[in-house]
């Protein structure tokens, strides 16, 4: 059912005004985009033991908000076969990180850890070369 049909009092008083056009989007590929084909690619990665989508927010439970995630926590976060632990912030191609992301990223990289910001395959398998063992 289309919104006319659900509310024609609504479509009545705007009748008069010319059809809206879309509204363009900043970024031609979005965050979303980007994390998923970061998430495959580390999936596939021999140096990966394993990644997974970190989520945080605010969810109502009981009448309740609670709150889950942290301030400033990665995206992704998994471990490398070695036993290290892997941080990947994803972003699109013109998103910026926050001093939380960037201060959570240095202080996985502070204590061993494999840390870095991806926006698309390119970006891990860069920063996975780098890593002493990989063969890619």
């Amino acid at each position: 059912m289309s919104i006319a049909a659900k509310r024609p009092e609504q479509v009545a008083l705007f009748s008069n005004l010319p059809e809206a056009s879309p509204v363009p989007s900043h970024n031609a590929r979005s965050e979303a985009a980007a994390l998923a084909e970061v998430l495959q690619t580390l999936k596939h990665h021999p140096l990966v033991a394993w990644c997974e989508r970190q989520n945080s927010g605010v969810a109502r439970i009981g009448g309740r908000f609670v709150r889950f995630g942290w301030l400033g926590c990665s995206d992704l976060l998994g471990m490398m076969t070695d036993g290290r632990l892997l941080a990947v912030e994803c972003k699109a191609p013109k998103g910026r990180l926050q001093v939380e992301q960037q201060e959570f990223l240095s202080l996985v990289r502070r204590f061993g850890g494999v840390a870095f910001l991806a926006r698309d395959c390119r970006d891990v398998l860069r920063e996975l070369s780098t890593i002493e063992g990989s063969n890619t």
